[in-house]
C-alpha cells in the first residue's frame, strides 16, 4: 500500500480508502458480521482511511462501522459528514451541524473524528453553507471534535467555486475522475495545488457502471453512458482483466488526488480491490478504452439546487 499526505494535514492516507456506505445497505443487503470482517481485513492490509456519513443507510453505516472499529480506532483515520440525513432530508444550519457531530460520535463510539465534511453542498442554500455550515464545522475543529474539516459534492465546478471562498482542509469530489470522467482536472486539481487542500475522489466505479455488477435502477447517468458497461467489460476481458480492476487502478494513479474512496462491505471485495492496486494497465487497452468512451465522456448529470450547478464553459 502506498500513502499520500492529505493536503496540509498530518494525515498520511492510503491511496485506497474504505467507503462505508455499503455497510448501510445502500446497494444490497449487507451481513453485519461480514461487514465487520471486511473492515478488519482492510485495516490488516494497510487501508487506513474510512469514510462514512449519517445519510448512508439512515445512520446504519455509521452504527456498523462503529462496531467494527471498536478495538481498531488508533489504527485508522475516520471521516464522517453532516447536513445530509434521510432521503431528501438536508439541514445546513449551524445548530444542526453542532448536534449532528455528537450523534455521529455516539454511533461511531469515538470521541472525535479525523475529518468532518459538509455533505453534498450543492443541495444547500449557498449563503447558508458559507455562513452557517462551514463556520459550524470550523468551530467543531476548534473544539476538538474533528481534527480537520472539509466538504463534498457532485458538481465539480461548484466545489471549486466554494473552495476559493473558504479555508478548509479537504474537498471530496465524487464521480469526476473515472474512466468516463476527468472534469476534476479542469479547476479542482489546479486549485488544490494552489491552495494546498487535500483532494479526494470517490465512486471510481461510477456506481457500478464500471464493474460487472448490475447498475442500480436509481443510477442517474444517461442511458448511453450505462450502455458502455457491457462494451467495456468485453474489452477488458480481451486482456484477461476485470473492468472494475482497470477502473480502480486508473483512478488511484492520479498524481494529485490523495486517496480514492471505494465502497466495500465484504472481505472478498477488499481483497479484489487490493489486488487491483498491483495491476499495470496495458497502454493499448488504455487507448482503446479512451476511444470507446470518447462519445460519452464527461456526460455527468447534475444534482442539488439549479443555481449551484455550473455548466462547463463552451468557449
Amino acid at each position: 500500500m502506498q500513502y499520500r499526505k492529505l493536503g496540509k494535514t498530518d494525515l498520511n492516507v492510503s491511496q485506497l480508502s474504505f467507503g462505508a456506505s455499503p455497510l448501510g445497505n445502500v446497494f444490497d443487503e449487507t451481513d453485519e458480521n461480514e461487514g465487520i470482517r471486511a473492515v478488519h481485513a482492510a485495516i490488516d492490509q494497510g487501508i487506513n482511511f474510512f469514510d462514512v456519513a449519517p445519510f448512508y443507510g439512515d445512520t446504519l453505516a455509521e452504527t456498523r462501522l462503529g462496531k467494527a472499529l471498536k478495538t481498531k480506532r488508533s489504527s485508522i483515520f475516520l471521516a464522517t459528514k453532516c447536513c445530509r440525513y434521510g432521503q431528501g432530508v438536508f439541514d445546513f444550519s449551524y445548530e444542526r451541524v453542532m448536534r449532528s457531530i455528537d450523534e455521529s460520535l455516539a454511533r461511531l463510539q469515538v470521541d472525535y473524528v479525523d475529518l468532518l465534511q459538509v455533505h453534498d453542498i450543492e443541495f444547500g442554500d449557498r449563503e447558508q453553507v458559507l455562513n452557517e455550515a462551514i463556520p459550524a464545522v470550523l468551530k467543531l475543529k476548534e473544539m476538538g471534535k474533528a481534527r480537520y474539516v472539509g466538504f463534498s459534492g457532485l458538481p465539480v465546478r461548484y466545489l471549486a467555486q466554494i473552495a476559493r471562498e473558504v479555508e478548509v482542509d479537504t474537498v471530496l469530489s465524487w464521480g469526476h475522475y473515472t474512466l468516463l470522467e476527468d472534469e476534476i482536472n479542469d479547476e479542482l486539481v489546479p486549485l488544490a495545488q494552489e491552495k494546498g487542500f487535500g483532494l479526494m475522489n470517490a465512486a471510481p466505479l461510477m456506481q457500478r457502471i464500471l464493474s460487472d455488477a448490475p447498475v442500480p435502477v436509481w443510477q442517474s447517468s444517461p442511458q448511453a453512458v450505462k450502455d458502455m458497461q457491457p462494451k467495456l467489460l468485453a474489452l477488458c476481458r480481451e486482456y484477461g482483466l476485470a473492468l472494475s480492476d482497470v477502473a480502480l487502478r486508473y483512478a488511484v494513479d492520479h498524481p494529485v488526488i490523495a486517496t480514492t474512496i471505494v465502497g466495500m462491505s465484504e472481505q472478498r471485495q477488499v481483497e479484489q480491490n487490493l489486488r487491483a492496486l498491483q495491476l499495470t494497465i496495458p497502454d493499448e487497452l488504455r487507448q482503446r478504452i479512451e476511444t470507446l468512451v470518447a462519445p460519452v465522456k464527461n456526460q455527468m448529470w447534475f444534482e442539488g439546487k439549479p443555481g449551484n450547478n455550473i455548466p462547463k464553459p463552451t468557449f
